[in-house]
């Protein structure tokens, strides 16, 4: 998932017009992981855990859940000493 933004075409698929498909497809729960970031961002509260949650409860789904980033904890700083 990237933030759409000026005239080149972005990496797809899309994340926001995945999630609403997956809603309008009758998939009634999801969890969504950021793999691409060690620390939240505002992206990533914005854009991924209310926009992408509405968007899915919009279109038909039930459950959304955003699982957090690691962040500054113990787990995310062994995951940062390993790579």
């Amino acid at each position: 998932f990237q933030s759409r933004f000026g005239p080149e075409e972005w990496l797809q698929p899309y994340t926001d017009k995945t999630v609403e498909k997956l809603g309008k497809d009758g998939v009634k729960r999801i969890a969504v992981i950021n793999p691409g970031f060690v620390s939240y961002c505002l992206e990533t509260l914005e854009e991924i855990a209310e926009q992408a949650a509405h968007s899915f409860h919009e279109n038909g789904g039930e459950k959304f859940t955003h699982i957090p980033c690691l962040n500054d904890g113990e787990d995310g700083m062994k995951v940062l000493e390993k790579v």
